[in-house]
This record gives C-alpha cells, sequence and structure tokens, in this order.
C-alpha cells in the first residue's frame, strides 16, 4: 500500500515539473515578442524625462570622449599637413632659385641637366647648344672640418669672396673690408698670413681664417712679396672648392661700390675680370700680322686678347676649376720667378697641341666697365662724362703701385661724391 502511495507522489511531482517547464517556455516567447530589443532597453525608454535626461548626458559624455580623440586625430593631421607645407614651400623657394640662376645662366644650366642625362639627337639648325660648364663636385667636409665650420657660417647660396693678406698689406686691407660693410656684403673671408692679420681682423669683427702650420705657406706668407704671395691663392682654394663653394678670389687692391654676386653669371668654371681697357682687348679682336717676305701669303691673321686678372676672378667647384688651380699650382712650385698671372692664362687658353693636353674650362670675360680695372678708370672713364655717371661693381687698382692712395680716391669719388678726387694722378705711374 505504501509503495502504491509513493509512486503515485513522484508522478504528481513529474507533471508539476513538466508544467513549470511549458509555463517558462511560453513565458520566454511572450517577452521575446514583447520586447525585440531587451527588457532593459525598453525600461530606459519608460523613464521618465529627468532620468532620461540623465542618460541622454551620459551618452553625451561618452560621445564627447570619442569628439575628442576625434579632435586630437585631426590636430594631428594638420599639424603633419603643416609640416608638409613648410617642406614644400622650402622646395619652391629652392626651385626658384635653382630657375633664377638658370635665368642668368641664360638657360644653360637647365641644358647642362637634360644633355648629361642621356645621349641626344641633335636639334633643327640654330638650336644646338653646347655645355657651358662642368657639374659641382660632390662636397667632401672631411678636407678641412674646421675651415668647413667658418664657411658654414659665412657663405651665402654657398658662395664667398677670399682675400689672402699678411702684415705688408694691412692698409690697404682696412680699405678692402671697409668697402665691403658699406656696400653690405656679408660673405667674405680674410685668409690670414700671419698673427698680426688675424688680431687685425678679429679687432674689427672682421671673418678670419688662419690655416694651420705649413711650412711652406708660412714661410711664403710671412715674407713674400706681392707676387709669391698671390701665388699661394692657387694653393688654399683648393679646399674651398673641394668643400663645395664657389669663391670670388680677390687681391686687397679693390674697392667694392657693389654685391659682385649680383652680377655674375654662373654659367662657367672661370669669370675672371679682363686686364683689357676697351672692348677689343678685353673680348678678342683679329690681328694680322704682316710678313712682306711671304709675298702672296703676306698676312697672317691671329686672335688677340689680354689676359685675364688673376687677382679678381670667381671659381666655381668643378673638376676643371680644381684641375687648374692644381696645374697653376703644380707649375709655381716648379717654376718659383714665374708670374702667377701669366701661368694662370697659359694653363686657361693654351690648347692641347703635341705633347700638351689642354685644361677643358669654359670661362667668361667679366663686363670691363663693371669690373673695371684702373687703366680703364684713369685712361678712359675719368676723361669721359657719360662713363663717369656709371657705378661700377669694383675697381681694381691693378695697374698702379700708389695703390693705397689711389683706393682712397676710389672711394671719395664714388662713395663721397668728390668729383675732383681723380684728377690729381697721372694716367700712368712715376716710373
Amino acid at each position: 500500500m505504501a509503495l502504491r502511495k509513493d509512486k503515485h507522489n513522484q508522478s504528481v511531482r513529474g507533471s508539476r515539473i513538466a508544467i513549470a517547464i511549458v509555463i517558462g517556455v511560453f513565458l520566454g516567447c511572450v517577452f521575446a515578442f514583447l520586447y525585440p530589443n531587451g527588457l532593459f532597453s525598453s525600461a530606459t525608454s519608460d523613464l521618465p524625462p529627468r532620468n532620461r535626461k540623465v542618460s541622454k548626458i551620459t551618452s553625451q559624455v561618452d560621445s564627447s570622449c570619442d569628439s575628442s580623440e576625434k579632435i586630437n586625430m585631426l590636430k594631428s593631421d594638420i599639424m603633419q599637413l603643416s609640416e608638409k607645407n613648410d617642406e614644400l614651400k622650402k622646395q619652391v623657394r629652392e626651385l626658384n632659385e635653382k630657375l633664377r640662376l638658370a635665368a642668368v645662366g641664360k638657360g644653360h644650366a637647365e641644358e647642362q641637366v637634360v644633355a648629361l642625362s642621356e645621349p641626344h639627337k641633335a636639334g633643327p639648325f640654330g638650336t644646338v647648344k653646347a655645355l657651358r660648364t662642368s657639374p659641382t663636385v660632390l662636397p667632401d667636409e672631411s678636407v678641412n672640418p674646421r675651415l668647413a665650420k667658418i664657411l658654414e657660417k659665412v657663405a651665402v647660396r654657398k658662395e664667398v669672396i677670399v682675400a689672402l693678406a699678411n702684415s705688408n698689406v694691412k692698409d690697404m686691407l682696412e680699405v678692402w673690408f671697409t668697402s665691403i660693410k658699406k656696400v653690405g656684403i656679408p660673405n667674405f673671408l680674410v685668409v690670414a698670413l700671419d698673427d698680426a692679420i688675424v688680431e687685425f681682423c678679429e679687432s674689427n669683427d672682421i671673418p678670419v681664417y688662419k690655416r694651420d702650420p705649413d711650412k711652406y705657406v708660412d714661410s711664403i706668407g710671412k715674407s713674400g712679396g706681392n707676387h709669391a704671395v698671390s701665388g699661394l691663392k692657387f694653393r688654399i682654394l683648393r679646399e674651398f672648392l673641394q668643400l663645395g663653394y664657389s669663391v670670388l678670389l680677390s687681391d686687397v687692391d679693390i674697392v667694392y661700390l657693389q654685391n659682385p654676386f649680383d652680377h655674375f653669371h654662373k654659367d662657367s668654371d672661370v669669370e675672371s675680370m679682363s686686364d683689357g681697357h676697351d672692348n677689343a682687348t678685353a673680348y678678342g679682336y683679329n690681328d694680322v700680322f704682316d710678313e712682306p717676305a711671304m709675298g702672296w701669303a703676306r698676312y697672317a691673321h691671329t686672335m688677340r686678347i689680354w689676359v685675364y686678372n688673376s687677382g679678381f676672378f670667381f671659381i666655381r667647384p668643378t673638376i676643371p676649376a680644381i684641375e687648374l688651380l692644381d696645374r697653376v699650382a703644380d707649375r709655381l712650385s716648379k717654376q718659383p720667378k714665374s708670374w702667377d698671372q701669366a701661368v694662370f692664362n697659359e694653363e686657361l687658353f693654351f690648347p692641347s697641341h703635341p705633347g700638351y693636353v689642354g685644361l677643358h674650362a669654359a670661362k667668361r670675360t667679366l663686363d670691363i666697365y663693371l669690373f673695371m680695372n684702373s687703366k680703364v678708370l684713369f685712361k678712359t672713364v675719368r676723361q669721359d662724362a657719360a662713363l663717369k655717371k656709371l657705378k661700377p661693381v669694383i675697381v681694381h687698382v691693378n695697374y698702379h703701385p700708389d695703390k693705397l692712395s689711389r683706393m682712397r680716391a676710389v672711394v671719395d669719388f664714388y662713395v663721397n661724391g668728390k668729383q675732383d678726387a681723380l684728377e690729381p694722378f697721372p694716367v700712368g705711374s712715376d716710373w
């Protein structure tokens, strides 16, 4: 009897469990149908207005955090774009400068780039242009790190005026750098050949450089005359070119009246002032040599040009330019009695011939009325009312031994406006 009663209770309990399960499943289906987005989301929407505002503020805070991150990202992007914009502006400035230099050189720089890139066919008649100069060398700061640091501060657009000086030319040096400062030329450097010039330049706030001890340079620099010191420049200038700088080599018997860098064409390895005193002698002329004994062939035509002045020339850092310096320095070391200006011109102009390989360097003669020698000034210009009104870039007192007094007269005439400052001097020298 008891056994039958337990079985009955177990069946009732199982039925209840089954009913509970069915009810749970049914209620789950009902809630799923009525609240597809979930019970709590619906509850949030059923909140009163004040509670909804709190929920909205909370969501805005979350979104504001996201916005702050986006703002930071945008700021970062803007900074990057600004940096790229600055870089592009820099590239544009550099490109404009290159285009300006190309224009000064009448397009020869651009033609050079095209011509060096690959072989080309010759163009139509009248359009073919040869290269005017060689590409610049790769700068090598290991040649002279100390000089490289000085030039980095002094040079402008990798260009610098350089003058060699010892105590023998101290007074002329003062007129020289005073005229440069008066014009406002910042990129110049004195290569001092003795300690007295170093002290003199430093006391006048003049950029100065003294080489490391060198027996050959020191012996000439301290006691050598004008020609000996002049010959040193070819050896010293080599390092400037190796460092990648264009150099305006200047003697100290020169008065500056304008910035010379604004008047160079920069389309040649060497641009030099001439010792010529008119267009023919400076730029070349056809000179006829007469030999009557030859009869029908008595007249022989020759091409003549007066020499370049080795005391004022602009030289670019190219292989032919460095070869020129090496050739001149080598010959002067082997022939100490040679005149550096004669050797300089021979190496520039002598062509290749049996037993000799000529220098393949491009050269340009500077305008004799802008880059004026003292013969042009005292023989021609001061006698001509129209020419007297022209303002040269420089005046080089190379034809006269009374250099200092004539330099001061040039300053009085062109800078101080004294119209009779040049009159007391003879055309030539007294001896």
